[in-house]
């Protein structure tokens, strides 16, 4: 249906004309403000797919049709920017908006999420691009808990991983809650460099103290307890590619696991009093050297926390993939667009969880406030990703419709790549997924004995990993994770994202 189009007027004052999407509270909150505050823009019409909507006024501007009819109401109203103020439109409405703005040459806007539009905190400030996770269609979990500040204020935080994406992400909200000294550790020097750089004009009061330290290394952890103190351990070094640690199941248990025990040996000696594993969901049933090395990070953890009972906090954060993390699948996918080749997406089928990087630093520090002994948390996430769905709608971000197969870079498929599984779980067969302190935060509770990691049987799986002895070291994950699949391992090598399909 298309209404009243009011027809294109001069604009003395060159101000954008605006072609508003959406005429529900959003929309109508954002037209008020534009027009009492005179911004620059000027909304000329407004588009809803509620049929009692159309061909009423309001805010003084007309309804004047459905999201259908976008580009015919852009044309008829000389509109020149569309912006989409639906805040609980999923991915593929945003993706079908984005296609048709782009073949119009429009510039494309979107407002921030339902829980700020709850709040009541929507201005046209907020308004921004509309980026890869506005196509992923699960509104952004924003954690609020204040009580963050408190426990973390004056106090000292060390950050292993501090280079990474993760670590990087959760030294930067960690620095807002002003402790009094912040540890960034890492092999790299670069990378901590670039993040010590990043941190240091906003750094206030807060002491910022760079390690080049390698967790694999115990001698060296053993000695850093000797010279520093941290209250608060959070442990992001790992490796996390599937197919890389697929060829090198000695790095992957090195790190992984004898890093994992090596952290925690240090937050004890240092006298730490919360520590927290940053997990996957690739621990769970694991089908991948990464995921089984992950898993026994996960059952160290647990050991450790049954040992001493009375000693630093030990706890687990268990996530999906992160968006945009260094390696993942966006920023990959991004890359192949911008060089006009195709996005290779293992089967149509395959689903995998996401979250943000700041989601996933939130996640871990209301998992550090709560502070429950050998607990694991995991994100309430919503629904899985259909990977096909966000390449193609990383296609559409990019100018592609992805319906047009001669039209852009294009999909293809190539199979499941060792380790790969079509769909990830978020908790064992043996977990309840249980209710926290928090309304999206799950615990993951064991229905009987948690299994945890003797330190017998790490410290042989540890041996066989620095001896290089890969086939035996298969057999020993295979052995403690009663999964034969594991025994085997391919050799392929292949630039793809750890967290593709």
């Amino acid at each position: 249906m298309m209404g009243f189009i009011p027809e294109a007027k001069s604009n003395p004052i060159q101000r954008p004309r605006l072609l508003v999407v959406g005429a529900g509270v959003a929309g109508q909150s954002l037209v008020k403000e534009i027009q009492a505050d005179k911004l620059p823009v000027q909304p000329v019409a407004f588009l809803d797919d509620d049929p009692t909507l159309q061909g009423k006024e309001i805010c003084g501007l007309p309804v004047v049709g459905g999201t259908g009819d976008l580009l015919t109401a852009a044309r008829q109203t000389g509109a020149q920017e569309v912006l989409l103020a639906i805040p609980s439109s999923g991915g593929t409405l945003v993706r079908r908006l984005v296609i048709l703005c782009k073949r119009a040459g429009l510039p494309f806007r979107i407002v921030p999420g339902l829980r700020a539009i709850i709040e009541g905190d929507v201005h046209f400030g907020h308004v921004a691009p509309v980026a890869p996770e506005h196509l992923l269609g699960r509104e952004t979990v924003v954690f609020q808990d204040q009580q963050a500040a408190s426990v973390v204020a004056g106090r000292c935080v060390l950050v292993t991983g501090a280079g990474g994406s993760i670590g990087g992400e959760l030294c930067r909200q960690i620095l807002s809650l002003r402790p009094r000294r912040m540890l960034l550790l890492g092999r790299g020097e670069n990378s901590i460099f670039e993040m010590l750089t990043e941190l240091e004009p906003r750094a206030g009061d807060t002491e910022l103290i760079p390690i080049i330290a390698d967790v694999r290394a115990g001698d060296r952890m053993d000695r850093l307890a000797e010279s520093y103190h941290p209250d608060i351990v959070l442990h992001a070094a790992a490796h996390k590619h599937v197919p890389l640690m697929e060829n090198h199941p000695d790095e992957a248990v090195l790190v992984n696991v004898g890093g994992t025990a090596n952290v925690i040996r240090f937050a004890r000696r240092a006298g730490a009093e919360r520590f927290v594993l940053i997990s996957t969901d690739k621990a769970v049933q694991p089908a991948s050297v990464m995921g089984a090395t992950k898993k026994l990070a996960e059952m160290t953890v647990r050991a450790a926390a049954a040992e001493e009972p009375n000693g630093t906090r030990l706890m687990i954060v268990r996530f999906g993939n992160v968006l945009g993390s260094r390696g993942s699948v966006v920023p990959f996918f991004m890359k192949r667009i911008a060089a006009g080749l195709p996005l290779p997406v293992t089967d149509p089928r395959m689903t995998r969880y996401f979250m943000t990087i700041k989601e996933a630093a939130q996640l871990v520090i209301e998992a550090m406030v709560m502070g429950e002994r050998g607990m694991t948390y995991i994100l309430e996430m919503g629904k899985p990703v259909s990977i096909l769905e966000l390449a193609e709608n990383l296609l559409a971000l990019s100018g592609f419709d992805p319906a047009d197969g001669g039209g852009g870079p294009g999909i293809s498929f190539t199979g499941l790549r060792p380790g790969e599984r079509l769909h990830e779980i978020l908790n064992e067969p043996g977990e309840d997924l249980v209710a926290s302190d928090h309304p999206l935060i799950r615990r993951a509770r064991p229905r009987g004995a948690a299994a945890v990691l003797p330190a017998a049987d790490r410290q042989a799986l540890c041996d066989l990993a620095r001896q290089g002895a890969v086939a035996p070291l298969r057999r020993k994950l295979a052995s403690l994770l009663d999964n034969p699949e594991l025994e085997t391992g391919p050799c392929i090598l292949s630039a793809t994202p750890k967290d593709t399909p």
